[in-house]
C-alpha cells in the first residue's frame, strides 16, 4: 500500500506540480503522468483508472485533476482519504485553481504534499497541522527580528537626538552672535544700576523676594546682582575658558563616536547614555523672537492605582511675561479663562488685584512702572493658579497593566485609553521590566517600542494621540517574572490646550499708540504621571 506520485495535472494531461515519494525513474514516472489523460477519456463517472501495474486515484479540481499513482496492493479507502485530504491542503496554498496560481505556488505545495505523504505512507495530519509545519516557524528568526528592530529604533532615537543637538548648537550661536563680547562689557554698569534700583526698591518697601526683577523700579535679579559682586577682573578669563574646554570636548567626542560607530560595523548594539527625556516639560524651549511673549504652562502631577482609582491628581499652571525691550514694558495683559470654581487662582504681589478680579486684566499697581525687560529662563510670572480633583474623569490618559504568569514565560497586556479633552503629543509609556539580557518579544503593538537594556524599561511611544486613536494596546512577554516588577509604570506626553483654557486676548498699551506685537504659547505637560 503505497503511494507512488501526487500530482496535479491539467485537463490537456500537462503536469502543473508533481511529486514522487519512492525510487522511480523520471522517465517512468512522466510516462505514467502522460498516460493518464488518455484513461480517463471514457467520460464514465469514475474517481479511480487501474492499469496492468499502477492504480490512478483522482479528483476532478474546477480545471484541473488533483492525481494520485498507487500500485494495485494500495488499499483503496486509505487512497481515497489521502485524497481528499490533499483537495483540502491545495487551496491553502493556491488562491485560484488557475494553472498559472498554481505554478506560481508550486514549491509550497510540493512542501505540504510532503507534509501529507511520507515514503509512500499517508501521515496523521490536519489541515491546521500542514499549514503550521509549513510556516516553518523559528525562535532564532523571530529573534533576529526582534534585534533587528530594535536596532532601528535605537538608531532613529540617535537622528532625532542629534537633530535636537544641532537646532540647539544653532541657537547658541544666535545667541552668542547677538549678544557677543559686548554684553559682557555692559553687565558691570548693569550690576551698579541694579544695586541702585535695589536700594530705592528697600526704601520704598517693596520686597526684593516678590519684585519682578529688571532695572526699572520692580527690583533686580539675582544673576545681575551675582554678577556684579564678582572681582572685576575675572571676566576676561571666562572669555577664553569656555573655547578651550570646548576644544577638548568636542575632540573626546567625536573620538568617542568613531568607536561607537566601529563597534555599529561589527555588528554590536550600543546603547546610549544619553537618552531623550521622556518628560517634555524639560525640552528646552526656543528663545522668544517676538517684542512680547507670554507663555501659558500647566504642569501636570497624577498618580492612578494599578487596580483603578485615582491617588492624586494635580494641576499647577503659571502665566509668564518676556519682554525683550523696555519700552514695550508698558503694557497690561488681557486674559480669558474658563470659569472653573475648582481652579484657584493667585497674583504677582505687584499686580493689581483688584483689576485683575473685575475686568481679567494683569497690569502693575503703579501704571508708571513698565514690567521688566531682558527675562531669564521662563520669564516673568505674572499670575499661578492650581487645580485638584478626585473625579477620575478628569485624568487624559488611563493606563491599564494585566501581567500573567503561565508556564515558562509572563504575557504582559497593556492598553490605554484617552479622553477626549486633549490630544496628547509625544506619548512615552515607560514599563520596568526584570534583567533580561534579550529584548521582550514584543507580539502586538499600537505604535513604536524601545528596549533599553541598561535600565531594563520598555518604552512605549505614540507620536500622537486624537480621535483616531483614542485608545489603544501592547504585548509583550518576558520570562516568569513577580507580576509587581512592572510597576510603577511612567508616563510622558505634552498637549497644546489645558485645563483652565486660559488664554491671552489682548495687549493694552499704557502710552497710547499701537500695542506690541505678542505672542503665546499654550502648553500642558506631565511632571509626574504615575501608575503605582
Amino acid at each position: 500500500m503505497v503511494v507512488l506520485a501526487a500530482s496535479i495535472t491539467s485537463k490537456s494531461g500537462k503536469a502543473l506540480v508533481s511529486r514522487q515519494f519512492v525510487d522511480m525513474s523520471r522517465i517512468r514516472i512522466e510516462g505514467l503522468l502522460a498516460a493518464f489523460p488518455k484513461l480517463i477519456g471514457s467520460g464514465k463517472q469514475h474517481t479511480y483508472v487501474e492499469t496492468e501495474n499502477v492504480r490512478y486515484v483522482y479528483q476532478p479540481m474546477e480545471g484541473i485533476y488533483l492525481l494520485l499513482v498507487t500500485n494495485k496492493q494500495s488499499n483503496i479507502l486509505e487512497d481515497l482519504d489521502t485524497l481528499r485530504l490533499l483537495s483540502k491542503v491545495v487551496p491553502e496554498f493556491s488562491a485560484s485553481l488557475d494553472e498559472e496560481i498554481i505554478c506560481k505556488h508550486a514549491f509550497e505545495l510540493i512542501f505540504a504534499f510532503d507534509e501529507v505523504i511520507s515514503l509512500g505512507h499517508k501521515e496523521n495530519v490536519t489541515v491546521a497541522q500542514v499549514r503550521q509545519y509549513c510556516e516553518m516557524e523559528s525562535h532564532e528568526e523571530r529573534l533576529h527580528k526582534l534585534v533587528l528592530q530594535s536596532k532601528i529604533n535605537d538608531t532613529k532615537d540617535v537622528m532625532k537626538r542629534k537633530a535636537n543637538e544641532i537646532d540647539k548648537s544653532k541657537i547658541e550661536r544666535g545667541k552668542l552672535e547677538k549678544g557677543g563680547y559686548s554684553s559682557l562689557q555692559s553687565m558691570s554698569s548693569m550690576g551698579s544700576i541694579g544695586r541702585m534700583d535695589a536700594s530705592l526698591s528697600n526704601d520704598m518697601g517693596i520686597s526684593s523676594g516678590n519684585t519682578f526683577g529688571g532695572g526699572s523700579g520692580f527690583g533686580i535679579t539675582s544673576e545681575v546682582d551675582n554678577f556684579s559682586s564678582k572681582p572685576k577682573g575675572r571676566p576676561s578669563a571666562a572669555v577664553g575658558a569656555p573655547t578651550k574646554g570646548m576644544g577638548m570636548k568636542l575632540g573626546k567626542s567625536q573620538r568617542t563616536n568613531q568607536f561607537l560607530e566601529s563597534l555599529k560595523a561589527e555588528g554590536e548594539m550600543i546603547v546610549e547614555d544619553v537618552r531623550p527625556s521622556a518628560n517634555p516639560s524639560k525640552a528646552a524651549a526656543a528663545p522668544p523672537t517676538d517684542p512680547v511673549t507670554l507663555t501659558v504652562e500647566e504642569k501636570l502631577n497624577v498618580t492612578l492605582k494599578r487596580d483603578g482609582g485615582l491617588s492624586n491628581f494635580d494641576v499647577q499652571g503659571t502665566l509668564s511675561l518676556q519682554i525683550l525691550n523696555q519700552d514695550d514694558g508698558f503694557i497690561q495683559v488681557q486674559i480669558e479663562s474658563v470659569g472653573n470654581p475648582e481652579i484657584k487662582f493667585k497674583t504677582h504681589p505687584n499686580i493689581n488685584k483688584e483689576l485683575f478680579s473685575n475686568e481679567n486684566i494683569l497690569g502693575s499697581k503703579d501704571p508708571n512702572r513698565p514690567f521688566p525687560a531682558g527675562q531669564s529662563g521662563d520669564g516673568l510670572g505674572l499670575l499661578k493658579w492650581r487645580m485638584q480633583s478626585k473625579d477620575e474623569s478628569a485624568v487624559p490618559l488611563t493606563i491599564n497593566c494585566w501581567p500573567s504568569v503561565s508556564g515558562n514565560e509572563t504575557y504582559v497586556s497593556i492598553e490605554y485609553e484617552a479622553s477626549s479633552m486633549f490630544d496628547l503629543q509625544n506619548v512615552v509609556i515607560s514599563v520596568p521590566l526584570p534583567a533580561l539580557r534579550e529584548a521582550p518579544n514584543v507580539r502586538q503593538i499600537d505604535g513604536e517600542w524601545r528596549f533599553d537594556s541598561r535600565n531594563s524599561i520598555l518604552e512605549w511611544s505614540i507620536l500622537l494621540i486624537d480621535n483616531s486613536n483614542r485608545s489603544g494596546s501592547m504585548e509583550f512577554v518576558v520570562p516568569p517574572a513577580d507580576t509587581s516588577v512592572f510597576f510603577p509604570i511612567s508616563v510622558g506626553f505634552s498637549a497644546t490646550s489645558t485645563f483652565s483654557n486660559m488664554k491671552v486676548a489682548n495687549i493694552v498699551p499704557l502710552k497710547g499708540g499701537a500695542a506690541p506685537k505678542f505672542s503665546q504659547r499654550i502648553q500642558l505637560v506631565t511632571e509626574s504621571y504615575q501608575v503605582v
